[in-house]
């Protein structure tokens, strides 16, 4: 059985969560930062892989500290519980992962979601994606860039 992966989006008010098993989405938000420390210590799951930010030498505002101040905040409750930092996944990985392309938008990062996983379908009807929004859409690009490490690493 493939592990259970908490992949996070975080970000400075709000963060992207998606619970990810076996090539399919368990659950997903997007959550309060307050809210998600609070859940670290009680989901179940078996690696946390958290979006992390990434310089590229261009000045920063307050944003970015705050989500960097967030993503501490994560990796401090999920070590708390486990022993273990989690698992760092950058967004230039997500997109050659997903796109083979560094140079990949959201809308690409998406599309290939939906082609991978398949499409969100409707309330009556979900479909393997339904329930996915906003920032929980990157939360899974990184649970699947996780996945794929995750089974590189087994191999």
């Amino acid at each position: 059985m493939s592990a259970a992966i908490l992949a996070l989006d975080p970000g400075t008010t709000q963060t992207g969560v998606v619970v990810y098993r076996s090539g399919r989405v368990v659950s997903a938000d997007v959550m309060d930062n307050g809210d998600v420390v609070d859940l670290l210590p009680r989901i179940e799951a078996d690696e946390l892989a958290v979006e992390m930010v990434a310089s590229y030498g261009m000045a920063v505002g307050k944003e970015v500290f705050r989500t960097v101040w967030w993503t501490g905040r994560f990796a401090e409750a999920w070590a708390r519980r486990t022993g273990c930092l989690p698992m760092e996944v950058f967004r230039k990985d997500v997109k050659l992962h997903l796109c083979n392309s560094p140079r990949a938008k959201d809308a690409n990062i998406r599309q290939a979601l939906i082609d991978m996983l398949g499409p969100q379908g409707t309330k009556k009807a979900p479909g393997p994606t339904y329930g996915v929004k906003s920032h929980a859409w990157a939360a899974l690009a990184v649970a699947v860039t996780a996945d794929a490490r995750l089974r590189q690493e087994a191999a």
